[in-house]
């Protein structure tokens, strides 16, 4: 069995306590942070040092985004940027070969800031996402993408009157670019396994938790011979019930 999981932490300085507690509960064996808000140098390494966990953080410049993978088994990095768009100087990806696959942690881009250039952004990104993809299938490689990808892929996967159909969150646009990496034969790994009732990752800070007024916008998506693999899949509400939690809770995935 090998158990990947992510987790968006909202400032892993603010984090770690809440980082900790979730990798005693479900000991993944790897799992992909996103939202870092810090800078390599900045990542509290020392404060994870006797977790067991080998880490490798990419920050970025001004405390924006960020992104960092930790394992418990071994692991080597293949990519700390998305390919595709050289100007490109976010922090937003890191891929690791394991265990005989490739796997990448990802915090697309939200694409409600910066106008319609910020949204034009989101897609691309969705487009090189789904170009790498397709490289790694292509060569038959076993696949998996797991992080924030700031996209609820229906209207099953939020609280009715959550967002207006203008969020970037649920555009027809970025539901479409979606789609088209599941058309890929990408497994959405939670849907798969909650057909009807896939809980959601994400509240806003307030009594939207309480009132389970959610997203799910973090997901777990396999290629073919993964997704053979797949025997459970959920989400760690327990995180965001916390005190001071990130406003997402961690998604994981078991693989026999």
């Amino acid at each position: 069995m090998i158990r990947l999981a992510s987790f968006n932490v909202n400032s892993i300085r603010r984090r770690v306590p809440h980082l900790r507690r979730f990798l005693d509960r479900h000991a993944p064996d790897v799992v992909f942070l996103q939202e870092l808000k810090c800078q390599t140098a900045e990542f509290p390494a020392l404060e994870l040092a006797d977790s067991g966990y080998r880490l490798h953080a990419v920050g970025q410049t001004g405390g924006r985004n960020g992104v960092a993978v930790l394992g418990r088994i071994p692991f080597e990095v293949t990519a700390e940027t998305l390919p595709g768009e050289d100007e490109d100087g976010h922090a937003r990806f890191v891929s690791v070969a394991a265990e005989g696959m490739e796997v990448a942690g990802i915090y697309l881009p939200n694409g409600n800031s910066g106008g319609e250039a910020g949204y034009a952004y989101k897609l691309r990104w969705m487009e090189r996402l789904g170009g790498w993809i397709s490289e790694r299938l292509d060569r038959f490689t076993p696949v998996a993408v797991l992080g924030d990808f700031n996209v609820c892929p229906t209207d099953a996967d939020l609280a009715p009157g959550s967002l207006p159909p203008t969020d970037a969150l649920v555009r027809p646009e970025t539901r479409a670019r979606f789609r088209a990496l599941t058309n890929l034969g990408m497994t959405d790994a939670l849907r798969a396994l909650h057909p009807q009732d896939a809980p959601y990752t994400y509240w806003d800070y307030g009594p939207a938790f309480n009132m389970n007024r959610g997203l799910r916008i973090d997901h777990a998506l396999l290629s073919p011979e993964l997704a053979e693999r797949l025997v459970s899949c959920g989400v760690d509400t327990v995180a965001r019930s916390e005190e001071a939690p990130s406003d997402h809770a961690p998604v994981w995935c078991e693989l026999r």
